[in-house]
């Protein structure tokens, strides 16, 4: 129980900080428990778990440290924690460690999280933040599209990420706190959201407040006396969600996880950010590793077709990524249309729960083609 809340409480400090205060965990035994936080400024945790307290007070020490003493205690063995004159004893069975206290008066508090939004089912969440996030940009040259924007609308949430090359979108359940709210809008960073998928993907319920402070707006996500704030990410985010087409008509039925494979040998020739070319036709679909001078590689797949031939090129990882997060046994990709007959447009990525019929968990991944290569 104590090394699963230390490695919560610092698994969002950033590794290099300027200000080495803030790559402390503050330990405070109260009434009711201990209580470990961590906060930098941009993202704070919080988590309280039992204990038997005899004397109440804070601590600060090294987080880091702290995660590696505690995930290496006996198992068996329970774990007590005081002070000794100026520092903090850690032991457990015959194992005792002592760390530097760091000047716990000079910690920032943390930040205080207001009345819930609404709440959303744990296990639906953390997959949409699995299917939706890879797709935010690495490139923190734009902020604005290194998170997840969430937005709740009534009873549904959607979550939307892109970086320029593609769009990722998933919808789900929506319990809202206050009858009557209107739409709203939060930019998460991705990073952030990420982990939060993870911690709290099997906790049943999360409820999540969005405030507004002084400064910047801030989001908590909450679940089972654990808590992460983060603030949100200035600025607009870029309208993507209309670029997904209401109908496509022209689209290919693939076997998931055979479209994975042939992508993932094929691309083995492949140089540096090249694109795997994808021909549809009647007969199947055949991918193709061309224009390198040291190999080549092709292979054909079953593909039931439905329209006219279809020839695209694309980043073989990020049709991997989409495909990922497709976690049904076939994938349909659909081919869209542009103004130019020669160029295509986007692909569009849903999850197929058979050869012949959609699936209905609202995920959709949008994919821009490379130049066509002839």
């Amino acid at each position: 129980m104590f090394s699963e809340a230390v490695s919560f409480a610092v698994k969002l400090l950033p590794q290099r900080t300027t200000l080495p205060i803030l790559s402390g965990v503050l330990l405070e035994a109260t009434s009711t428990g201990l209580v470990l936080s961590s906060f930098d400024y941009e993202v704070s945790a919080r988590t309280e778990i039992t204990a038997e307290v005899t004397e109440e007070g804070r601590a600060l020490v090294s987080g880091r440290l702290l995660a590696d003493i505690a995930s290496r205690l006996p198992a068996s063995a329970p774990v007590e924690v005081f002070s000794e004159d100026s520092r903090i004893v850690v032991r457990a069975g015959s194992a005792r460690f002592t760390l530097l206290s760091m000047p716990v008066e000079e910690y920032p508090n943390l930040p205080t999280v207001g009345a819930p939004t609404g709440s959303v089912p744990a296990d639906a969440f953390s997959q949409a933040v699995a299917q939706v996030a890879v797709a935010a940009s690495r490139d923190d040259v734009t902020p604005v599209i290194t998170g997840v924007q969430l937005e709740i609308s009534g009873d549904s949430l959607s979550l939307v990420a892109t970086d320029r090359y593609r769009v990722a979108v998933r919808g789900i359940q929506w319990e809202s706190a206050n009858e009557g709210a209107t739409t709203i809008t939060a930019l998460v960073p991705a990073r952030t959201l990420q982990e939060i998928g993870r911690t709290f993907g099997n906790t049943g319920t999360i409820t999540i407040s969005i405030t507004g402070g002084d400064d910047r707006e801030l989001i908590a996500f909450s679940s089972e006396k654990r808590t992460v704030t983060s603030l949100l990410i200035k600025g607009n985010f870029p309208p993507v969600k209309r670029l997904f087409p209401e109908q496509v008509d022209n689209y290919a039925v693939i076997n998931t996880a055979e479209l994975v494979e042939a992508t993932r040998r094929v691309q083995l020739v492949l140089e540096r950010e090249a694109a795997l070319r994808y021909s549809f036709d009647l007969e199947g679909l055949t991918l193709e590793a061309i224009g390198s001078e040291q190999a080549q590689a092709s292979e054909n797949i079953e593909a039931l077709l439905n329209g006219t031939d279809t020839v695209v090129s694309l980043k073989p990882q990020f049709l991997l990524d989409g495909l990922g997060a497709v976690h049904s046994e076939f994938v349909r990709i659909a081919f869209t249309k542009t103004e130019n007959p020669n160029k295509p447009g986007p692909v569009l990525i849903t999850s197929q729960s058979s050869k012949d019929k959609a699936a209905s968990d609202d995920y959709r991944y949008l994919l821009q083609p490379n130049l066509l290569l002839r």
